[in-house]
């Protein structure tokens, strides 16, 4: 192709189109006004006005999660910048490809303290996989397919290009080809899978008595879903997610233990507990899934499987390493397992816990109280899990991720490593966008989380999303109230969120409609309405206050000092007991650092 001639603006645009980015979400300021009035006249881009940088940092996130695209959001200098701070630091703990471009100063000012000024790439370096201040307007074309290639390649994850207004506006003048063809040397995602590494992992696999797959992320980000599914029905192994796993494994299929961790099921944790063989595929052996590193599945051999050299032997000593793509990893893997394996025992062992330890809740069919994991599995049950999912960070992000039920891969879309609080709602549009009109997506978030991005509001009524909004209301937040309650002799300190506003005024502000369920009589009409209402529609469920997640394994603990509800009963702490599947047991801990909004 012959050279072009354009202003660094335009090249910029064009090095979307050629990216095939079809959406972006940003919020306009002064820095980047060349770059609005290209988009002025662009016709190949929708632009997403959100209403603060944040909620567009999370819709990029969002569409990422639903499409495993590359997210795509701006904002201007300064503030502008800081705002998308948040978002950059959740992509990078949740490897979500996401390109962030933010306008700068002035080149001749950088570093005088210019109005609304700021060192963002400074700020986000520890928080990126790479950014750029593109000072010459010479290197934005190369810089552009550069921050395409690193943010989706390898493990996924954000990167951020900082433009002067200036260099927007000055003229360059190249060939998008060769820009194309240029060769990235300094940046090595391609790790090809050891053979001799897969050979030992079968191995290992043809010994094990009680093996669990522990799947991840990783797998979902490499389309290695279904690879998992053809591993663990070939062999019979039982399958766990974490957090970010769900979905990669239908979790209506027996092999399914559910989420593991901190709340996951306690069959999970009791099988990962008693296990001889741990293949993590795509995980990354986090603290709310490990607990005490020391105690964690102390009689099992490791096989992990990682794209990123980086994760191997970071938290737990893996026997078997294998780096590189998960999907390419288990299709050499596959062949070389045995199908004729017998874990009978184990997987009876499995069934009792089962049985013996169910996921406990109450559907107020007694006292007719209203609970939040009724009203989960209700939207479960009337959508026939048919829809995508998000949700904001706190108790009702657990109990979604407990009684949900995933069937399908890109199904959940949640904040894992960071923890934000308000990513629910801004997330559900940019996945709304992603999956397309035909598809509803449900968030569901608690009343503390909720306010946080309340404003995105707008941007869901403007596109008449199908965007369903249940609030799990309990007036606290819930899980640091539980914090205080289980860890801190109820000293409950800053948690009351009784004077919040009146959800249903607020979305009939917002232009949508709103709707409120106090009684366990009404959840069933009050989630049938909504899905028959077209466009958006925000669900105030009025739930019982305090009330804790179960299970639960304090943090920095074992399997011994799990936390289980007894059954047929409903609060706390009378109902609790805890499990002690071995003979001693951690001390419960005099002090907890670490609590989570």
């Amino acid at each position: 192709m012959a050279k072009i001639k354009s202003t660094g603006a335009k090249a910029l645009l064009e090095s979307l189109r050629r990216e095939g980015v079809e959406i972006i979400f940003g919020y306009p300021g002064g820095a980047v006004i060349p770059l609005y009035d290209e988009i002025y006249h662009c016709e190949f881009l929708q632009h997403v006005l959100v209403r603060h940088e944040q909620g567009g940092g999370h819709m990029a996130e969002g569409y990422s999660h639903a499409t495993g695209k590359v997210g795509v959001c701006i904002g201007t200098s300064g503030p502008g910048a800081t705002n998308l701070v948040t978002a950059i630091c959740d992509a990078m703990m949740d490897s979500i490809p996401m390109v962030a471009i933010t306008g700068q100063v002035r080149t001749e000012v950088i570093g005088k303290d210019a109005f609304q000024e700021a060192d963002i790439t400074g700020i986000t370096m520890p928080i990126t996989k790479h950014n750029w201040l593109v000072k010459d307007v010479n290197d934005l074309p190369r810089v552009m397919h550069e921050a395409f290639h690193i943010a989706r390649s390898g493990r996924p994850g954000p990167v951020l290009v900082d433009i002067p207004v200036d260099v927007f506006r000055a003229v360059v003048e190249y060939d998008p080809d060769e820009v194309e063809n240029i060769e990235i040397s300094s940046f090595k995602s391609d790790f090809k899978v050891h053979k001799v590494q897969v050979k030992r992992a079968a191995e290992l696999i043809a010994q094990a008595k009680q093996p669990v797959l522990y799947v991840g992320g990783g797998a979902k980000a490499a389309g290695a879903e279904h690879l998992v599914q053809a591993l663990a029905h070939k062999t019979g192994f039982p399958v766990t997610t974490t957090l970010h796993g769900l979905g990669a494994f239908p979790e209506n299929d027996p092999l399914s233990l559910g989420m593991l961790g901190m709340h996951g099921t306690a069959y999970a944790n009791l099988a990962v507990e008693h296990s001889d063989l741990l293949i993590a595929i795509g995980a990354r052996f986090d603290d709310r899934v490990t607990g005490k590193v020391s105690s964690f599945a102390q009689n099992a051999k490791v096989i992990h499987f990682d794209i990123d050299p980086g994760e191997i032997n970071k938290v737990r000593r893996a026997d078997v390493s294998i780096v590189g793509n998960c999907a390419e990893a288990l299709e050499a893997l596959l062949p070389m397992v045995d199908e004729t394996q017998d874990i009978s025992e184990w997987r009876a062992q499995l069934d009792a816990w089962r049985t013996d330890m169910p996921l406990e809740f109450n559907d107020g069919a007694n006292d007719g109280t209203l609970h939040a994991e009724w009203v989960i599995r209700e939207i479960a049950r009337l959508t026939d899990r048919n829809v995508v999912v998000t949700t904001d960070v706190g108790q009702h992000q657990m109990w979604a991720a407990q009684h949900f039920g995933m069937r399908s891969p890109r199904q959940f879309i949640t904040s894992g490593g960071l923890g934000t609080m308000g990513f629910g709602l801004p997330a559900a549009i940019g996945a709304s966008f992603g999956v397309g009109p035909d598809k509803d997506v449900w968030c569901i978030s608690g009343d503390g989380s909720f306010q946080m991005c309340i404003q995105e509001l707008i941007v869901a009524t403007i596109y008449k999303l199908p965007v369903k909004i249940a609030i799990l209301n309990n007036t606290f937040l819930g899980m640091v109230r539980q914090w205080q309650e289980m860890f801190w002799q109820k000293h409950y300190s800053s948690v009351d969120m009784e004077r919040a506003p009146d959800f249903v005024k607020v979305a009939e502000a917002y232009g949508m409609l709103g709707l409120r369920c106090e009684s366990v009589d009404d959840v069933e009409a009050t989630i049938r309405k909504a899905m028959e209402t077209e466009g958006p529609v925000l669900m105030d469920f009025r739930v019982v206050k305090e009330t804790n997640v179960y299970p639960m394994i304090p943090s920095g603990q074992t399997v011994g000092d799990m936390i289980v509800r007894k059954p047929q009963q409903v609060e706390e702490p009378e109902s609790t007991c805890h499990y002690q599947p071995r003979d001693t047991r951690m001390p419960v801990v005099d002090e907890v650092v670490d609590v989570a909004r």
